[in-house]
């Protein structure tokens, strides 16, 4: 309910290996978004859902899969990060110009997650 993407549904699909808890989900994001941490294509930029991160927070297996939602929840709030992109064209859009940024995050929202 609060910053760039309010208003928008984002779906995501999960999948759990068999070796889940040891080894984290596949999560990917199916709706289109303008985002510097989650590609047009669904890839997704979230420490805790690789097996190794450099940062300390990566999975282990006390993780569950509702660390999962709140990390993707986080993704859209205190976790969005422009400093550390995986879309960059996204995240230099918005260095460049934070209101056309949210323009265009609108949008994409309008367009693709009503």
């Amino acid at each position: 309910d609060e910053g760039y993407y309010q208003g928008g549904k984002f779906q995501f699909e999960t999948e759990v290996p068999d070796a889940y808890n040891m080894v984290p989900p596949k999560v990917k994001c199916l709706t289109r978004i303008w985002h510097p941490n989650i590609t047009e294509t669904g890839e997704i930029c979230l420490s805790l859902l690789r097996e190794h991160s450099i940062d300390g927070t990566g999975w282990a297996p006390t993780r569950t899969l509702k660390d999962v939602v709140w990390g993707l929840n986080s993704l859209f709030t205190d976790l969005l990060n422009f400093d550390d992109p995986l879309n960059i064209e996204a995240a230099e859009h918005h260095l460049r110009d934070k209101e056309d940024f949210r323009n265009k995050v609108e949008d994409y929202i309008k367009r693709y997650a009503r």
